[in-house]
This record gives C-alpha cells, sequence and structure tokens, in this order.
C-alpha cells in the first residue's frame, strides 16, 4: 500500500512474532468481526458472546454438541487504554420485554475477551495448549472501515475519485450545492479557514445526505466525517476533495487551497487511517465479513453496485492468507449475509449467490493467497418465525413477525406492536438480474422488533437468543482451534 512504510511493515512483523511466541502458553485468537455499517457487527457480537455464556444449544458447533466446552467467561482485555464492549447494556436492550429494542449502532472502537475452557479431543491438543483459549472481538463503526482504501491513495487520486463519484446520477441531487462551491475554489488561491468550513460542511451534508437515504449507498468517506469520535473539531477533519488545479499541482505554493488540503489529508490517512489497520486490521486471525445484502435490495440495482464497490475496495485492503511467524493472517474468512430471517428459508440459497456476487473479487484473491472461504446466510438473532400464507390465490411462503414502528409495505404503516405475516417478494436463481432495472420494485425487505427474549427468574438457565446458522458460523471460525 502507498501510505505504509518499510518501519509500518518491520513493526508488524515484530509484532506478530511476539504474539505467536505469547501464543504457545496462552493462545490467542483474534476474531475480526468486519462490516459496514448497520451490517449488524454489535448484534452478532452480543449473540454470539451470550450463546456461548449461557451455554446454550449449538448443534452444529460441534464444541458445545461434543459436550467438550466446560465453561466460557469474559475477561479483562489486555490493552487498558481500549473501551470494554458494553455487552451488558446491548443485552439489556434486547432483553427489556415490552420496551426491547436493538442495540444503538457502534461509535467508538472497543474490544471484548471471551475466554473458552474447553477438553480437547485428543490428549496430545490438552498438552500443548490445555484446552484454553482467549477469543479477542474488537468492534468499531462501520464508517470507519470505508478509511481502508485510502491507504493505497494519494491526495490527487482520492479527490478525482470522489467528485466522480458524486457527479453520479444517483448522487448528484445530493451533492448539488457542495459540486457548485468546489468549482468556484482556486486551487491556487490562499488558504481561508472560514471558506474552508464552510466547503468541509456541505461535504459532510452531501455524505450524511447518502446515509440518510434509506441504504442506498455504502461508498462514503473518509468514514470519520459521518461517525468522528474524539476528532470532533480537529484540522485532520477539515478538508474535502477539489478539482484538481490545470499544470503541476507540485508548482503550487504552500499555504494555497489544494496544498492545505492535501497536507490535511495526509495527516487523516497518517493518524488515523493507518493506525486503525496496523492495530487492527494487520492482527487478525479469522475474519467475518457481516453485508447487510437486504438493505441494498431495498434501493434497487445502483444501491446493489455502490454496495459491491464499496465491499471490494474495503476487502481488497485485508491480509489474508496463510500465517507464518512473521505475518499474522485470516486464514479464514466468512462472508455472511446478515438479516437472513427476514426471508424465508426456501431463498436462503439465492440470498447466498447475491453476496457471492457482491464479493466475488475479494473470495478469489483471499482463496489465491491461501485462505478458506465460505459464505453464508445468517441471522444472529432471529426475530421472526416461517409459515405460508394464500395471497391473490398464490400459496406463498411467508415470514411472521412484529415489523417496527414506522415500517411500511404497501402503503401500511405498522405500529410496532401488531405482528404480521409478510411476503417479501423472490429473489432471482441469477443474481445478475438484481443489477438491471426489470427487478426494481419486486422487492420490499422492512425491519423487526427483537424477539421477546426476557432475563430468567433466579435459579432458572439463562434464555438464548433464536438464530440462524450462528453456530455454523462458530463451527468454520473457532471449531477447529478447539478441537
Amino acid at each position: 500500500m502507498k501510505n505504509l512504510s518499510v518501519l509500518d511493515e518491520l513493526r508488524t512483523a515484530a509484532a506478530s512474532l511476539a504474539e505467536n511466541a505469547a501464543g504457545l502458553f496462552a493462545p490467542t485468537l483474534r476474531l475480526g468481526v468486519t462490516g459496514l455499517s448497520r451490517a449488524g457487527k454489535t448484534v452478532f457480537i452480543t449473540s454470539l458472546v451470550h450463546n456461548l455464556l449461557a451455554a446454550a444449544p449449538l448443534p452444529l458447533f460441534e464444541p458445545a454438541r461434543a459436550g467438550r466446552i466446560r465453561r466460557c467467561w469474559l475477561e479483562p482485555q489486555p490493552e487498558a487504554h481500549l473501551p470494554r464492549f458494553a455487552y451488558e447494556d446491548h443485552l439489556a436492550a434486547l432483553t427489556a420485554g415490552e420496551k426491547r429494542h436493538w442495540p444503538e449502532s457502534t461509535s467508538r472502537l472497543s474490544r471484548l475477551r471471551l475466554v473458552i475452557e474447553f477438553e480437547p479431543a485428543g490428549w496430545l491438543a490438552g498438552l500443548t495448549r490445555g484446552g484454553r483459549l482467549a477469543l479477542d472481538i474488537v468492534d468499531y463503526p462501520g464508517e470507519w472501515l470505508l478509511d481502508l482504501p485510502l491507504l493505497d491513495m494519494d491526495w490527487a487520486e482520492w479527490a478525482a475519485t470522489r467528485i466522480a463519484l458524486a457527479e453520479t446520477e444517483d448522487r448528484r441531487p445530493l451533492a448539488a450545492t457542495w459540486l457548485a462551491a468546489i468549482r468556484e475554489v482556486d486551487p491556487a488561491a490562499p488558504w481561508d479557514e472560514e471558506r474552508a468550513i464552510r466547503l468541509v460542511r456541505l461535504y459532510r451534508d452531501y455524505l450524511q445526505a447518502c446515509r440518510q437515504s434509506g441504504g442506498h449507498f455504502s461508498a462514503l468517506q473518509p468514514g470519520r466525517f459521518l461517525m468522528p469520535g474524539d476528532l470532533e473539531g480537529s484540522p485532520m477533519l477539515t478538508f474535502c476533495p477539489l478539482p484538481p488545479p490545470e499544470g503541476r499541482a507540485q508548482k503550487l505554493p504552500h499555504g494555497s487551497f489544494w496544498r492545505e488540503m492535501q497536507r490535511r489529508y495526509a495527516a487523516y490517512v497518517s493518524h488515523v487511517a493507518r493506525p486503525f489497520f496496523l492495530e487492527h486490521f494487520a492482527r487478525i486471525d479469522r475474519q467475518i465479513v457481516l453485508v447487510d445484502v437486504l438493505s441494498a435490495l431495498n434501493g434497487g440495482p445502483r444501491a446493489i453496485a455502490d454496495l459491491r464497490d464499496a465491499l471490494q475496495a474495503v476487502l481488497a485492503c485485508f491480509r489474508t492468507g496463510s500465517r507464518g511467524l512473521f505475518a499474522r493472517r485470516a486464514d479464514r474468512i466468512l462472508f455472511a449475509a446478515t438479516r437472513a430471517d427476514l426471508v424465508h428459508h426456501e431463498h436462503h440459497a439465492a440470498l447466498r449467490r447475491v453476496l457471492a456476487l457482491l464479493v466475488e473479487q475479494a473470495a478469489i484473491t483471499a482463496e489465491h493467497r491461501g485462505a478458506t472461504i465460505r459464505s453464508e446466510a445468517i441471522a444472529a438473532i432471529r426475530a421472526t418465525r416461517e409459515g405460508r400464507a394464500t395471497i391473490d390465490g398464490h400459496d406463498l411462503p411467508v415470514i411472521i413477525g412484529t415489523p417496527e414502528a414506522g415500517e411500511t409495505i404497501d402503503g401500511k404503516t405498522f405500529d410496532g406492536r401488531t405482528e404480521a405475516a409478510i411476503f417479501p417478494g423472490e429473489l432471482p436463481e441469477d443474481p445478475r438480474r438484481l443489477l438491471v432495472g426489470d427487478w426494481q420494485g419486486r422487492l420490499r425487505f422492512v425491519r423487526f422488533r427483537p424477539p421477546d427474549v426476557r432475563p430468567p427468574l433466579p435459579l432458572e438457565p439463562a434464555p438464548s437468543f433464536p438464530h440462524i446458522r450462528l453456530d455454523s458460523a462458530l463451527q468454520f471460525l473457532v471449531g477447529d482451534v478447539l478441537s
């Protein structure tokens, strides 16, 4: 990557060597739970941890099915400077009875360590690993993930691609005010902080409008513009794309609009995007990539293409393949279409095919590097059940649950209390048909309230969340390590 130095690579190799050596005595597995905004990372982590802590039935997770998991518990994470993943708060939100709701979107980086004590499958494994594994899980805002492609782009490349994207048919109406404003900027003019702040505010407004358009747009950079965290108000967030100057940009004087925007972009990459990659993505052992396919399907062909392009750009930055002493890489990658409970199981195979289309290039690259990959349709927490209904004289597979208040289908708005049986449409056998207009309008997926799972009474076992293939995901990601 253009914006990673040799020193960065040496530090990463040294850290991998030290962690591999420590793992001989205290085995640790870093699980990367990755996904763009609203893909379901927080729900996935909460459900995974709760089902393991509660010793829930997980028939497709071999160590649990065979009774080899002795116990699980949470431990403080090694990095004291990182906030702890708010597992208890998220669990409380999901189990609050009539007030239950999905957890709020992640707004900062956090981490959780789950320790699994298990009975090894063979005597040699017991001697070498002691039957204990520390599973480290990192959560972060999905918006931040979009910064990874900046590591391979200089300022001029990034600015040109962002402006070209803003001028596409679907985005141009949302970006019109900002596009008009940057066309009036002379790149060679002296820097004006107030004018720059106005330009950046217009650019942020455009990104916010894209995000609020119902999931139709995924490629929104820089990620911290939408979720700034502790960088709110920093000069590192006071830059935006500008049209290229005439002639050679290198001839522009220091202190000009173009050169100062370039400097701040470089600072953002150096102090935000690069540490995020090196401290987290360069140290992952196993990877699950959560993809909200259904929201993109609601948006139509251009939303699907936008999601595909964003995923391919992000996934190209991942370090995948066989691991070695000096290289900590993700050797197993699970691509997961989330919220599979919003379609009948008869359509799960078609949902997996849509997912495969979206991540095709990344999957091919990962396989060539030696990683083992799999695609799956999952629901970390199942909010619906299945049934059949006669609609317009046709017997159709439906899903049954309580749609969230404000969700709408065919002019009917749900109140958040009334249960409904819904046929969301039928996915095509060939997913490429979704990239053309002839399938638009045939699909409509709504969000449902979480299932009513209450905290247990005294002396009762903790209830577990219903799910779809969470146990299969666990088996693929960590089952071999617990053998």
